[in-house]
């Protein structure tokens, strides 16, 4: 059977070295992306390296719900006409924002950080399972650790910085994953955690520079954070991809699921806090009320 897979954020950085390490492994590879030039491009250099199956681009802003949706419909409709179910997902998308911003009344990190791959995946199972045995990667972030694990609401109270936010939505994200790998056990379909670890980036090069993305309390550390950060990120995307990569494909994680792979692609410890079941619970409900499977 032929073996597609899809890569969130796939133009770029990590996302776009996933997706070449997936085309290397055999599978047709969709990358998706905002920008139509930037998709492109990452077609081109993926078909570059000869892969069996030819790559495409679709294009779609991630932080759109509704955009989102009509991804799902896009690509579980070409699968069902191509005769070629899905058989990996990667959700390689993520974004930090230096400021508070909103989307559609809902504060962006957590949009673009949780609740678009969510949303992605539910409503892909379905060609997800047809396509089984299949694998869902779930990135995730070393910034779980720094999150304000409060999810009463989809925001938490109190003053707006975003790396703490970020860390938050990937900690839901996170919880996420490791609840549907429970759920989905058993249906063939896997379900896995990839922490990319350092990695020079546009997020790294950019929003991580500004100290105002901390709480004041760490504020002042963060020159020394920063530093260590930076030393830890000095590495390429290429090597950054590789727990994703092994996610997707190693025959040794065959039927496994609810692992996390770290960054020496290797399997992990989970973060504690995302198998709590109050977190679990919070999470689940923030996800089904604000990114609906049925849009309202």
């Amino acid at each position: 059977m032929k073996r597609t897979a899809v890569v969130t954020a796939g133009t770029g950085g990590i996302g776009l070295e996933t997706a070449l390490g997936l085309a290397a492994a055999g599978f047709s590879v969709t990358v998706v992306g905002r920008d139509t030039d930037r998709g492109a491009r990452a077609v081109e250099r993926i078909n570059a390296q000869g892969p069996a199956q030819g790559a495409r681009f679709l294009a779609a802003d991630l932080a759109s719900l509704d955009e989102v949706r009509t991804l799902a419909d896009r690509i579980a409709a070409d699968q069902a006409a191509a005769g070629a179910p899905l058989t990996v997902l990667v959700n390689n998308v993520g974004a930090m924002f230096a400021e508070r911003q909103d989307l559609g009344g809902i504060e962006a990190s957590f949009t673009v950080n949780h609740l678009s791959p969510y949303l992605l995946t539910e409503l892909l199972l379905p060609t997800l399972t047809a396509g089984a045995p299949s694998r869902i990667v779930n990135v995730t972030s070393g910034a779980v650790a720094l999150a304000k694990r409060t999810f009463d609401a989809v925001e938490p109270p109190g003053s707006y910085y975003g790396f703490h936010w970020y860390g938050r939505a990937k900690l839901a994200n996170l919880t996420y994953t490791l609840d549907l790998a429970k759920r989905l056990d058993g249906t063939g379909v896997s379900v896995f955690a990839a922490d990319p670890g350092g990695a020079a980036t546009a997020m790294t090069d950019g929003t991580m520079t500004d100290p105002k993305i901390v709480s004041p309390a760490l504020r002042l550390l963060w020159p020394l954070v920063r530093r260590k950060f930076e030393r830890s990120t000095s590495g390429p995307a290429s090597v950054a991809a590789r727990p994703s990569i092994v996610a997707a494909t190693d025959d040794a994680l065959t039927g496994r699921t609810g692992i996390v792979i770290g960054a020496q692609a290797q399997p992990v410890s989970p973060f504690n806090a995302a198998n709590d079941p109050r977190t679990v619970e919070a999470v689940r409900r923030l996800s089904e009320q604000y990114a609906p499977l049925v849009a309202v």
